[in-house]
């Protein structure tokens, strides 16, 4: 891991609830400082930082980009071929890049990595600094349980005196996310007050809350203390790229989260 920083890259760091373990660390790439162009680029369309290898992007400028990424943390991200489902992988154990939308460690310098363009990045840890973990959390993933099952995946590990917080990255904000009635009904049936993140918008559309349903799965599974940084993709593209505004060839960016050693 080397300390520096490019000037253009930069970086959300996750602040953590009050009283977890500095030995957790988590990050969030933004859009510039890396090596892609045209839509991976930044907003003057170079120096891009798109970690997606499956959005159009040149490889050769994914794997330089992924390399700059790699850089900041202790070891190489643990990547995962994200599908939108509830699979939550133990990330000492992951080669290559598995079918999944989560991961855990408990082993210090591990790097549990997701990729996100509007869906919202959850990071997990135990407030002493046991055990950490990345949650890709769209509203298909909030719907199939994605964080009902990496708390349960967490508490396994640690036992009775799991004591479990999370952070919130940058995501699609309730402004900008319009939805219809199959996300209304599709979250209805995994969280009862889901209604309260759903304000309509006319026509049978919705505004909907992918923070608001996040809490409600972590309150679910018994995590409420969560501290969330408010940023909106979709509102902000100098800083983020959204896949709601940009379209199929928006690019992606990193949630790292890991133990110091």
């Amino acid at each position: 891991m080397l300390n520096w920083e490019k000037p253009e890259l930069e970086l959300i760091r996750a602040e953590w609830p009050e009283g977890t373990s500095p030995k957790v660390k988590g990050i969030f790439t933004c859009r510039t400082g890396g090596v892609s162009s045209g839509p991976w680029g930044g907003p003057e369309g170079i120096m891009g930082l798109n970690v997606g290898p499956h959005v159009g992007d040149a490889d050769a400028c994914v794997r330089m980009n992924r390399t700059i990424v790699g850089q900041l943390v202790p070891s190489a991200p643990k990547w995962l071929s994200q599908v939108h489902g509830a699979e939550v992988l133990h990330a000492d154990e992951i080669e290559g890049a598995p079918e999944a939308d989560a991961s855990w460690t408990m082993t210090p310098g591990v790097v549990c990595a997701v990729m996100t363009a509007d869906c919202l990045p959850v990071f997990l840890a135990d407030r002493s600094g046991r055990a950490v973990a990345a949650v890709h959390a769209g509203w298909r993933s909030l719907a199939a349980g994605v964080l009902e099952k990496s708390v349960e995946t967490l508490k396994k590990a640690l036992g009775d005196d799991a004591d479990l917080v999370a952070w919130f990255g940058p995501r699609i904000g309730p402004d900008e996310f319009e939805t219809g009635e199959d996300v209304l009904t599709a979250m209805l049936e995994r969280l009862p007050e889901a209604r309260d993140a759903f304000k309509p918008a006319g026509d049978g559309h919705y505004k909907a809350d992918l923070a608001m349903l996040a809490r409600q799965a972590l309150a679910k599974a018994g995590v409420t203390d969560v501290t969330d940084c408010g940023l909106s993709t979709a509102a902000d593209p100098a800083r983020f790229w959204s896949y709601r505004r940009d379209g199929a060839r928006s690019g992606r960016h990193a949630a790292l989260a890991w133990i110091e050693a």
